[in-house]
């Protein structure tokens, strides 16, 4: 079986710029494939701290790269302070942030991300954690869910999917990933000439509010100017507007503020090669900033 390729791989690499010594901190490792690229580039003595709140990616990781030069941490990159005595109070190199839901966490019916198979509607990236979406859903109220739809899934039909949702949660509870999505189809049909389901932006919704995650990119980019070193880059890979938009403004400001540069003065998409591949990565928008300081 051939490894999976992390979306835009080359490119992080290329823009990372990763040298020899150069210490990376990883704050999604998945299953290390971004980090391998770049552990290859800091050799002999490069080290890195790898972050990610999902076990399973953790045990695949650790299979993959070097143990003398890594280590690996179960976490939420959305609570930094509260990594210190795991990740160290330092300031990186390099640090990468690849966010949203990872293709083996979407294959995996049991983990609730993907309505392409029935499974329980779950859509925790740390299933240690408590709080699934069918617990979310449940709660909400119409309003709220509106909201929820209108905001995480910018989705111009959201009255009408809740609607739908509360009168099919009255009958009977929604638990799974396929009851949901029959829900919003029934509701909002696919047109024929749409590449994307009309469930996909409730489900989108739904994973970041359950998951809390933009809340945690929030975090991250307030605290840029801590983690990064003197010459330091910091790469984030977005996959919807929202993130990027958050992304794009807290790089502007940083660069008129006059102490970081803009790496990729556009964000950086993947090739039409890769996304024949990897028609996941599609959406995937790359953005690379640098601390001044060191010149490079």
């Amino acid at each position: 079986m051939n490894r999976h390729i992390p979306v835009l791989r080359d490119e992080v690499v290329q823009g990372l710029d990763p040298r020899a010594g150069e210490n990376l901190l990883d704050l999604t490792i998945g299953r290390g494939g971004h980090a391998l690229e770049i552990l290859k580039k800091t050799a002999p003595d490069g080290r890195l701290v790898g972050v990610d709140r999902d076990p399973d990616a953790l045990a695949h990781a650790v299979e993959l790269l070097p143990a003398d030069r890594t280590e690996l941490v179960h976490g939420n990159f959305g609570d930094l302070p509260g990594l210190k005595e795991s990740i160290g109070s330092g300031t990186w190199d390099l640090v990468l942030a690849d966010l949203g839901v990872s293709s083996p966490q979407l294959d995996v019916p049991e983990r609730g991300f993907s309505f392409r198979n029935d499974g329980p509607l779950d859509m925790r990236m740390d299933p240690t954690r408590e709080g699934t979406a069918a617990q979310l859903l449940e709660g909400l109220t119409e309003g709220q869910l509106v909201t929820l739809i209108t905001e995480l899934g910018e989705d111009r039909h959201a009255r009408r999917i809740a609607a739908a949702i509360i009168r099919a949660r009255a009958e009977q509870p929604i638990r799974t990933t396929g009851r949901l999505a029959s829900v919003i189809r029934a509701t909002v049909p696919n047109k024929s000439d749409s590449k994307v389901d009309a469930a996909t932006r409730t489900f989108q919704a739904l994973r970041i509010a359950v998951n809390g995650e933009l809340e945690a990119l929030q975090h991250l980019l307030d605290r840029v100017g801590s983690l990064l070193s003197p010459g330091g880059r910091l790469a984030v890979i977005s996959y919807h507007s929202l993130e990027d938009r958050k992304v794009k403004a807290t790089f502007r400001t940083l660069t008129q503020e006059g102490d970081h540069r803009l790496v990729t003065p556009r964000p950086v998409r993947p090739s039409m090669k890769e996304v024949s591949r990897n028609p996941r990565s599609r959406s995937a928008r790359m953005r690379i900033i640098c601390r001044l300081g060191v010149d490079r």
